[in-house]
């Protein structure tokens, strides 16, 4: 696919290993101006125990600014640009879309993979703090992000692509907080579809799971792989892949869609 001429934002890409790293790198290669945006996001982690995949060097990575991304950025293409910030916050989100439009015009392609997930929250131990945080990140500023796209859309091609995950069809204890904001994603998704079709865009959301973007240890793919069908662990080239398709006029008459992307997990 040919992205020539197209702009991408990307939110969430810090993760070397993670999704919205791959998905930018797989624009810039096709020939799109990638736009990355990131949060460094500081959590307690073991040092002793990073040689592995798991969720401290999960940690690590999402603590880290994008230097190693911005590496590889530049082996493929000079048109990139890169902004830390927090989607969470309407001065960030205008930020964002300020200086892509200062380096490279508006943007046709709005990627939301930024998320936030605690620890641990269930019913006897969420706290209004964790519902806030996971809430302003996951669906108050995916919504401001579609906003401001929408509110400055120029072209007739334009292309946003959420985030829910299969855990929103599925019992996932330990996250209600986290899937109630995926779930929350899923319907801003259908009806927004039906509010943009007018001006020439498309929205759809994808729900990967068990995508290895470093946080799966040997010991928990060992446990997980029995309800793959597909027998592995997915991988971020498999969501980027995905996106890229919904990004491309082949998509062009698929909107308001939620598409699994598991492996078959748990059918």
């Amino acid at each position: 696919m040919n992205f020539k001429n197209n702009i991408a934002i990307i939110t969430g890409a810090n993760n070397p290993f993670g999704i919205g790293a791959t998905t930018a790198l797989e624009f810039a290669k096709a020939g799109a101006k990638v736009v990355l945006t990131y949060k460094i996001i500081h959590r307690n982690y073991d040092e002793n125990n990073l040689v592995n995949s798991g969720i401290d060097l999960y940690y690590k990575l999402n603590a880290e600014n994008c230097d190693a991304i911005e590496k590889k950025l530049k082996e493929i293409t000079k048109n990139y640009l890169i902004i830390e910030s927090d989607i969470s916050m309407q001065a960030d989100v205008l930020k964002i879309f300020d200086e892509t439009e200062q380096k490279f015009g508006n943007a046709n392609i709005l990627v939301n993979n930024a998320a936030f997930g605690s620890d641990k929250d269930t019913i006897f131990s969420v706290t209004n703090n964790t519902i806030d945080e996971t809430f302003d990140v996951n669906v108050k500023g995916t919504l401001m992000m579609i906003r401001e796209f929408v509110k400055r859309y120029i072209n007739q091609n334009g292309k946003i692509i959420n985030f829910s995950s299969d855990n929103a069809y599925h019992s996932f204890s330990d996250q209600i907080i986290y899937v109630a904001s995926k779930a929350a994603i899923e319907s801003l998704t259908r009806t927004i579809a039906c509010e943009v079709e007018k001006l020439g865009i498309t929205i759809n959301a994808i729900a990967p799971r068990l995508t290895q973007a470093a946080w799966i240890n040997k010991i928990l793919e060992k446990e997980v792989l029995p309800s793959i069908p597909l027998a592995r662990l997915g991988t971020p080239e498999d969501i980027a892949n995905m996106i890229l398709f919904l990004a491309s006029e082949k998509a062009s008459w698929i909107t308001g869609q939620v598409l699994i992307i598991s492996g078959g997990h748990e059918l």
